[in-house]
């Protein structure tokens, strides 16, 4: 038989585990809850909760060539479909677009 140790705890913590604990003694309930929060933290244990510089910067980068994508889509499709444009808010997005297609090409090569 093991041995038994008395456990002091707050009354509404008792009381959670109460509710919460189902058909299992309280004892049990306890332990399913460390045993439950040990396993976790060994899994844990290899994983990184975070992003890398690298990984950050290939996001950074992948969300330019998108927007270079859709801006040069948008211009192109404008250009077959209609009226040639002649207004500067053209030319702005037209020189947007070629920075971001330099400084993604010069991205690319290291």
């Amino acid at each position: 038989m093991s041995e038994k140790r008395m456990f002091i705890v707050d009354a509404e913590i008792a009381r959670k585990v109460d509710e919460s604990r189902g058909e299992m003694s309280r004892s049990e309930f306890i332990n399913f809850l460390i045993e439950g929060q040990l396993k976790e933290e060994k899994e844990d244990i290899g994983k990184q909760n975070y992003v890398t510089r690298e990984e950050f910067y290939q996001s950074q980068q992948g969300v330019k060539e998108l927007l270079r994508s859709f801006l040069e889509f948008f211009l192109s499709y404008g250009l077959e479909v209609g009226k040639q444009p002649a207004d500067k808010n053209f030319d702005e997005l037209s020189q947007k677009l070629q920075a971001l297609s330099s400084s993604s090409s010069k991205a690319k090569t290291p």
